[in-house]
């Protein structure tokens, strides 16, 4: 069964830093893409930061040059440094991997969130 840990949010001051992890079990984490979403109250969930099995991470325009999204696949975690964060940031963040899951196809896991909260 896939799981999906997120932790490391928190309240942070604008132009501050966090480092959140997603905790994964259950995945052929090595092999599954892996990315961050984020959603502000009364807006739709965004995608932040992505990194697929093979790497090369992409980001959001609004969070390039500021979060970087890495992995170690030998701890199954994934992570997002967040560096100079703005009010705009503040949202509940939520880690997914796409599993594929033989005849099923690829299916979408999600983690709970974890909320960052930018202000000062």
């Amino acid at each position: 069964q896939v799981h999906l840990v997120e932790s490391g949010g928190g309240l942070v001051q604008p132009g501050g830093s966090l480092r959140l992890s997603c905790e994964t079990s259950g995945t052929i984490f090595e092999r599954n893409d892996m990315s961050w979403h984020r959603q502000a109250p009364g807006k739709e969930r965004e995608l932040v930061a992505g990194i697929p099995a093979d790497g090369g991470a992409h980001y959001a325009d609004s969070v390039k040059g500021r979060f970087t999204i890495s992995r170690d696949n030998a701890k199954d975690t994934v992570y997002l440094q967040m560096n100079d964060l703005k009010p705009e940031d503040q949202a509940v963040y939520y880690c997914k991997t796409e599993q594929p899951e033989g005849r099923y196809g690829v299916l979408d896991y999600w983690g709970q969130g974890t909320k960052v909260t930018v202000s000062s």
